[in-house]
């Protein structure tokens, strides 16, 4: 092979070799040996978001940034934060967690398909049905302490992100909403009464409160915690601090704006840039890779790109320490608004 292929791991010769033992390391965003070093968690925040502990201790909020932060905690009202892919709006919740001493980041990724009900709780009816029969076949029926029986029914619900940020406490948890504008028509409403009022009602357990031992039932969280609901409502005590994140694609009702304190971020300058480069990949890195986060910064004044594309090329740039790297970049860093 000649030099600038040298770091080619399948050539496609058509002939078997062991070059999978060269593959380096993987990206810290998709490095699935977490679960096994996370215990109870899977690993999953970490993979997704990097190094986003390293983020939110460098993270430098600007003057507008840092005021409309305070002031959505002051109100307790949400945050939302529209901006281009890689501004720094998910960065920005993790990091008032961090300082804050908050706890996780609850996180809610928003597809064309989620609903209200998806954030709030899930209730698994069937799975409640196959054990009560399960139990009548044993001929214990659904009495008191069998997994059908009422007592037993908070086994079957799991809170969402959302439902889970409403539990009461006397702390406010960090909720992410992550890329509002790519829910379908309905959510930006639905979510208007839950945000205002801060709580929400579980009807199967509404149903059934009377004949619970104090009204209570331990549900799930989405942190795999059980924590009791009482009468089937969850209220909260501290309204937690809600980031909601958009990248402008769409507009929001008007209902929505006006329960929101809404923050605009631009486009990331080179510091920011080499921040998230470095809190990702380490100094290093963050210094071979300076020349293309200059290159990123220049296309991205005409040019939709995304800051993980950086992240990508930098990365491969570095582990394949190819003669051709800003070839290699430039395949890597494609404009997102290409026609098609």
């Amino acid at each position: 092979m000649t030099e600038s292929s040298e770091w080619l791991i399948y050539r496609g010769a058509g002939e078997p070799h062991d070059g999978i033992d060269r593959l380096p390391g993987p990206p810290p965003w998709r490095d699935f040996t977490s679960r096994d070093e996370a215990g109870a968690g899977d690993g999953s925040e970490d993979r997704r978001l990097g190094s986003h502990r390293h983020l939110a201790e460098l993270h430098r909020p600007g003057a507008e940034e840092l005021e409309m932060i305070n002031a959505a905690l002051y109100l307790r009202r949400p945050l939302l934060v529209t901006g281009s892919p890689g501004a720094g709006k998910s960065t920005l919740a993790h990091s008032v967690a961090y300082e804050l001493g908050l706890g996780n980041v609850l996180r809610w990724s928003i597809v064309s398909r989620s609903a209200l009900q998806d954030g709030l709780y899930h209730y698994d009816a069937i799975a409640r049905l196959q054990d009560v029969q399960i139990a009548a076949q044993g001929g214990f029926g659904a009495s008191a302490g069998t997994p059908g029986a009422v007592e037993g029914i908070g086994s079957y619900i799991r809170l969402g992100p959302l439902g889970t940020a409403l539990l009461p406490s006397d702390t406010p948890r960090v909720l992410l909403i992550d890329e509002l504008d790519k829910s379908d028509i309905d959510l930006p409403n639905d979510l208007l009464n839950v945000l205002e009022e801060g709580e929400f009602a579980i009807p199967e357990l509404e149903r059934v409160a009377d004949r619970l031992p104090d009204g209570e039932a331990e549900v799930l969280t989405a942190d795999g915690v059980k924590v009791p609901v009482r009468d089937g409502r969850v209220r909260c005590r501290a309204f937690p601090f809600v980031v909601l994140t958009s990248n402008g694609e769409r507009d929001f009702p008007a209902p929505l704006m006006r329960r929101c304190i809404h923050l605009e971020l631009g486009r990331p300058d080179h510091n920011r840039l080499a921040t998230f480069v470095r809190a990702h990949l380490g100094d290093e890195a963050a210094r071979a890779g300076d020349d293309l986060v200059t290159r990123f910064l220049e296309r991205s004044r005409s040019e939709l790109l995304a800051a993980d594309q950086l992240l990508n090329a930098i990365y491969l740039t570095d582990a394949a320490a190819t003669p051709g790297r800003d070839r290699l970049a430039d395949l890597l860093i494609q404009r997102l608004d290409r026609p098609r």
